[in-house]
């Protein structure tokens, strides 16, 4: 039962880590509407590897880790082992000036191993948009509101990984008018620095996964 409860344990601690590690934008960032703006990545060093998660979609959202809104797509396909940026232009009609935007990385064939019924993903920190001149909906705000108890993004470093969330629900699409939405041109390079830091976060959770689990025994 214990060996059991252990090794749940420990798989659920290597899942907290996105392969796609998001280095822009981080917390404190800001995307201006109507300026190219660019996100770019790397490899955290953890499974799956950059060339399992393969092609992805990214785009901006809002909400928690259960439920988000998509508010607009930024690329419907991008190779994350072949590129480690991407740059886009916000629309500004997809919501007001606002702290709480972030990004959605989402595998499209690669499953997460722990819930083979959801896709494999990552998040940016959430950022700043400046320039908007939208509202978010009724259900988006709500989604918002709802973050106390399930909270989604980085923390305010820039150093930190991302934190992930699976088996949310998207529940409801704001589409960016085509002409304000050019597709996105990505980069050819790619990146690896960085890795030892993640190592040491990933070490410290699973300290705290083990003793969780050593708890169970007394």
């Amino acid at each position: 039962m214990f060996a059991s409860s252990f090794v749940a344990a420990l798989a659920l601690a290597s899942s907290a880590f996105a392969n796609v590690y998001i280095t822009s934008p981080v917390a404190g960032s800001i995307f201006t509407a109507g300026q190219q703006s660019t996100i770019s990545w790397q490899d955290n060093g953890q499974a799956p590897t950059l060339a399992q998660f393969g092609l992805a979609s990214f785009g901006i959202y809002v909400g928690n880790s259960i439920e988000q809104t998509l508010l607009q797509t930024i690329s419907a396909s991008v190779n994350v082992s072949s590129n480690s940026s991407l740059t886009f232009t916000p629309t500004a009609t997809i919501g007001p000036d606002s702290d709480q935007y972030f990004i959605r990385v989402q595998s499209l064939s690669y499953m997460n191993p722990a819930e083979p019924q959801y896709p494999e993903e990552a998040f940016s920190a959430r950022f700043n948009m400046t320039g908007m001149t939208g509202n978010f909906s009724a259900t988006a705000q709500q989604e918002i509101n709802g973050q106390s108890t399930a909270p989604i993004g980085g923390s305010t470093s820039a150093g930190s990984t991302a934190s992930m969330s699976y088996g949310m629900t998207v529940t409801s699409v704001v589409s960016a008018p085509a002409a304000s939405s050019p597709a996105a041109t990505t980069s050819a390079s790619t990146s690896s620095a960085g890795s030892s830091m993640r190592e040491v976060a990933g070490a410290g959770i699973v300290g705290a996964v083990l003793l969780a689990c050593c708890s169970l025994l007394l």
